[in-house]
């Protein structure tokens, strides 16, 4: 089998150097490349054409949770594992959202390392323990939640979601590859679900009842 190619983002050159030389333990894995920012992780990945990205969550120049969706969205067969020195529950949650295969810290073993990018390239994913446990909290908590009692499907909160943001259903549609009329009609429901009138209304009752951010 080829070894598994990977491209390493991180600000901190000696971060990069580490994980690199570290990989290189293992003939399964080949460092195919390194970037400073999300912005460069992007360029590279177009042209390394990596199978799995180790990607910081906090850089200069687009941070890693940006990239990575960017990143998914145009290369949706390319694995991205996060790395970070804190096991924060909204980067974990935003990680995933995002579309990682993975969260990891940075002071997980040689070993481990080497095994959450195998994971990653059989398009499985590994979580740090207690990035699992955020995560599943966080799962009761939306399941508990139940759309904050509207009963609103996923496709649903979705759009809620990006309509808290400011988006039009043009963006709406073009975020979630769907059509305008789709769009349109999700808004509907969702505004005869919260009771809305408008979607001022919609977004403030969502955000009261902490069902968008």
């Amino acid at each position: 089998m080829e070894p598994i190619k990977v491209l390493i983002a991180d600000d901190h050159a000696m971060v990069r150097e580490g994980l690199s030389t570290a990989l290189q333990t293992t003939s399964t894995i080949r460092v195919v490349g390194m970037a400073a920012n999300g912005r460069e992780a992007i360029e590279k990945v177009k042209t390394l054409k990596p199978n799995v990205v180790l990607m910081d969550i906090k850089m200069p120049n687009m941070d890693g949770l940006k990239a990575c969706r960017l990143i998914k969205k145009s290369s949706p067969e390319i694995q991205v594992i996060m790395l970070t020195v804190h096991d924060d529950e909204t980067h974990v949650i935003d990680a995933i959202t995002a579309g990682a295969s993975g969260y990891i810290l940075k002071s997980l073993s040689v070993n481990e390392l080497i095994r959450a990018i195998k994971l990653a390239s059989e398009g499985k994913a590994m979580l740090h323990p207690s990035a699992t446990k955020q995560l599943m909290a966080e799962f009761k908590r939306l399941t508990d939640n139940g759309g904050g009692g509207f009963n609103l499907s996923d496709r649903e909160l979705q759009v809620l979601q990006l309509l808290a943001y400011g988006h039009t259903n043009k963006e709406i549609a073009t975020e979630l590859t769907i059509s305008q009329q789709t769009v349109k009609s999700h808004v509907i429901h969702i505004f005869q679900k919260l009771g809305a009138c408008d979607r001022t209304e919609a977004v403030a009752i969502a955000l009261r009842r902490g069902i968008v951010e």
